[in-house]
């Protein structure tokens, strides 16, 4: 099923329930042709109920179609019965739907009374007596046929009926879906799909209307609750007309595998699969009206899934039998890599898929595939193959998410087409197929707590549709470490990406620099905002500070030999950018001395020493402007009992501990071999250890004492106030607890307080595999996990479940979500 088709029907269509309808042949014939939609309400008393208390439907009350429908229909509320009745929308000018309602006659069944502003006449037109109901701003037409009241919301449809004398012949496909309707549920939908006037395909972007080709009639039976919307039907297609759905005729619905082959993060699957794949491609050359011999290089396939994530597709060829397509494809290889064990090969057949699957696959190039298993995964990008692939090896898979198993617990086990998307998803396929106003509707409503699902399973003459909306059921816990996304950029990465907030959105976002100098904003969803080209390669740390104090964001650094602040959009803040001849600077220092944003940014560069304010001025009577030896470290800041420390690590084993003047505020006379650790405060300590594994610590009164803890020159060491962590070749120690890792290379440790939780972070660059433990030193569930960089670790969308990112590849990033 094309995915325009599944997002109208739940997203807009669905939306014209609003007040609606139920049928008898009796009713139908009262109905002129070339409906947009009919709707069959055995109930409209219940079904009004349940319309109102769905929580999907609820959301959905500014789309334009909705109120469009809304307004028509309102003054149906005034319907007092609970007869079948019949309701049809009908297209007049452009976008302007009036309706029809059809139902048996009984006493008051349009009742007035409760309305102030009203009028009723009676008109007459060619000997028929029609009554008028002026209503608000509102018409509504009616007449009496034998025992049954029709009412419309069109003067020129009542005039229509009134010549025709409403006695229409009725569709033999809609009479055939009606009496297979379920009459226990609260209401059907009726949809011709080949009217070109139909509801749904006025909707779409111009060019765009495919819908008339996925069948000729589809029935849609209703229910509802406060969490899920369901619609469950038949679609027939004849023989004689070009249909989609025809495509799998005589062929049986067999389990779908593409979800869990799918990584769990992306936004939509869809899944075709076939039991007999010639019979498949004899539908095929039909509906294309070719004549195309058969290739027997795909007769192994029963299977076609596509995978969207971050609006990248990727393919998927399930196979009984690789062997020939193996073959095939490894003859038109061009090259080759591996990542994570398995090879990602580019080929020249970029064609290969759309030749063979048209129209299941369209506008996509097969540049690169891998094999898992029995599956060939075709991409235009070598990331969402990594993606797969790290899901794949982790048991992360999109069938393994919430929102995937509330949507199968309403659905069949196999299927003929299966398509399930979170809310991202349909985001992505509204703004490709809907009008943007249709769209920009669509994306400011969260529907984050929901999954959109449909299902076709295909008979001989005819194939069982259900679509659905559904709350997602979110189980009590779960305990699991899945990839997000990976991201690769142009070359090598730099430095380490790190996470920095969009105050527009208070969400987390990703900085990066390549060793092209180009700096990276990416986004929560892995798009990249902006890269922006800088003179040099950014020193440690970046920043971020609100020096307008407006609560706009920017980002402050130094390179080899500048100081620069940019804004959001990566734009210079003037006047901070600021060259230093010579350049070899450290990272740059930022204080806020009483959490006020009167920033302090210290540049160092040797022994020169430069403080500057929030307008880029050097601050006055700050002293310490060169130090007696090269400055180590970019320096910190410390307050204890609202007293500032300043610290500065100098190469000649000075520790300075100063005034925020820059006078001296405690003298240290011991001189410190410092290994390439930064000075913490560990128990309103300043705290620093020696290249031969000594941790020295000074007090606020000057005195030093030591602890000789007999840690390697290359150790590693982070403090907070509380917790002294050491990364001591492969055994990491927190608070005095030690655990042994296997052998490797490991970066320093690094500690991060969220929610009221320390987890500590060390990283095996030469196993690349990342580690994370709780302040007890015991691990966090399901780490390690694949990395090859010191991490850092937020929760990037406020959803109070944290997210970390890493370098990948060389030349590329990785982001998993913690849950």
């Amino acid at each position: 099923m094309k995915p325009q088709i599944f997002v109208f029907l739940l997203i807009s269509l669905l939306l014209s329930c609003k007040d609606e309808v139920t049928t008898t042949d009796s009713l139908l014939k009262y109905l002129p042709p070339n409906a947009a939609l009919i709707i069959k309400i055995n109930n409209l008393p219940n079904f009004k109920s349940e319309l109102k208390n769905n929580s999907f439907l609820n959301k959905m009350d500014n789309l334009e179609l909705h109120e469009n429908i809304s307004r028509k229909v309102s003054d149906l509320e005034n319907i007092n019965s609970d007869a079948t009745c019949v309701l049809a929308f009908y297209e007049i000018g452009k976008k302007n739907y009036e309706i029809v309602l059809v139902s048996k006659n009984t006493v008051d069944f349009f009742n007035t009374k409760n309305v102030s502003n009203k009028t009723i006449e009676t008109l007459n037109y060619q000997d028929r007596n029609i009554k008028k109901y002026s209503l608000d701003d509102s018409e509504i037409y009616s007449i009496i046929e034998d025992s049954t009241i029709i009412l419309t919301s069109s003067m020129m449809l009542m005039e229509n009926m009134v010549r025709a004398k409403v006695d229409y012949p009725i569709d033999s496909e809609l009479k055939k879906l009606y009496e297979t309707s379920e009459i226990n549920k609260p209401a059907t939908l009726f949809l011709n799909l080949r009217e070109p006037s139909s509801m749904i395909s006025s909707q779409l972007i111009e060019g765009r209307n495919k819908l008339g080709d996925f069948c000729d009639w589809i029935s849609l039976d209703f229910s509802a609750n406060s969490d899920n919307l369901n619609f469950n039907g038949i679609a027939i297609a004849s023989d004689s007309t070009k249909n989609f759905i025809n495509l799998f005729k005589r062929t049986n619905p067999l389990t779908n595998k593409t979800p869990f082959i799918a990584p769990l993060n992306a936004q939509a699957i869809i899944s075709y699969t076939f039991d007999d794949y010639l019979v498949f491609a004899k539908n095929q050359n039909n509906y294309l009206d070719r004549t195309r011999r058969i290739d027997s290089l795909f007769n192994t396939i029963e299977e076609l899934g596509i995978i969207y994530s971050n609006s990248q597709k990727a393919i998927i060829l399930n196979s009984f039998g690789t062997e020939s397509l193996s073959e095939f494809l490894d003859v038109n290889r061009t090259s080759s890599s591996i990542y994570q064990g398995s090879e990602i090969l580019s080929i020249s057949a970029h064609d290969l898929l759309t030749k063979t699957f048209n129209p299941l696959v369209t506008d996509f190039e097969s540049k690169y595939y891998t094999i898992l298993e029995n599956a060939f995964i075709f991409s235009e990008k070598k990331e969402i193959l990594q993606t797969i692939i790290n899901n794949y090896k982790t048991n992360s898979s999109f069938g393994k998410t919430d929102f995937y198993k509330s949507a199968m617990a309403s659905l069949a086990n196999e299927s003929t087409i299966l398509f399930i998307s979170n809310a991202s998803g349909i985001d992505f396929f509204t703004e490709k197929e809907f009008p943007s106003t249709f769209y920009n509707s669509i994306k400011e409503k969260d529907f984050s707590d929901h999954t959109f699902a449909a299902q076709v399973v295909a008979e001989e003459n005819f194939a069982h549709i259900n679509f659905l909306v559904s709350k997602i059921e979110k189980p009590v816990k779960t305990k699991t470490v899945t990839p997000l996304f990976t991201l690769e950029l142009d070359t090598d990465l730099a430095n380490k990406p790190q996470f920095v907030k969009n105050h527009r959105t208070n969400k987390q976002e990703i900085i990066v620099q390549d060793q092209n100098n180009f700096l990276y904003l990416i986004s929560t969803e892995g798009k990249v905002l902006w890269k922006k080209q800088l003179e040099g390669r950014i020193q440690g740390k970046i920043h971020q500070v609100d020096i307008y104090k407006n609560g706009r964001l920017q980002i402050a650094f130094c390179t080899n030999n500048k100081f620069s602040i940019l804004d959001r959009n990566g734009n210079e803040v003037s006047p901070f950018k600021k060259t230093f001849e010579g350049g070899n600077l450290n990272p740059l220092a930022v204080f806020d001395y009483e959490g006020k944003k009167d920033y302090r940014f210290i540049v160092t560069q040797g022994e020169k020493v430069f403080m500057y304010n929030n307008k880029a001025q050097i601050v006055d009577g700050f002293i310490y402007t060169k130090a007696e030896s090269p400055i180590m470290q970019p320096p910190k800041h410390f307050r204890i009992s609202n007293k500032d420390y300043l610290i500065f690590q100098l190469e000649n084993q000075s520790l300075k501990i100063l005034h925020r003047t820059g006078r001296e505020r405690i003298k240290v006379d011991q001189k410190i071999d410092f290994s390439s650790n930064e000075t913490y405060l560990y128990k309103n300590k300043f705290s620093i250890t020696n290249n031969k594994g000594v941790l020295h610590q000074i007090d606020t009164k000057g005195k030093l004492t030591s602890t000789n803890f007999n840690l390697n020159k290359d150790h590693g060491m982070y403090a907070t106030n509380n917790t002294l962590v050491f990364m001591d070749d492969n055994v990491l120690s927190i608070r005095g607890k030690k655990v042994e890792l296997e052998l490797g290379v490991y970066t320093k440790p690094k500690i991060f307080y969220i929610y009221d939780k320390i987890y500590v972070s060390v990283t095996d660059i030469q196993n690349q595999k990342i580690y994370l433990f709780d302040s007890q030193a015991l691990p966090i569930a399901n780490f390690p996990v694949f990395g090859n960089s010191i991490i850092d670790l937020a929760d990037m969308d406020n959803d109070r479940k944290l997210e970390l990112v890493a370098k990948d590849q060389e030349n590329s990033i990785i982001v998993y979500k913690i849950n």
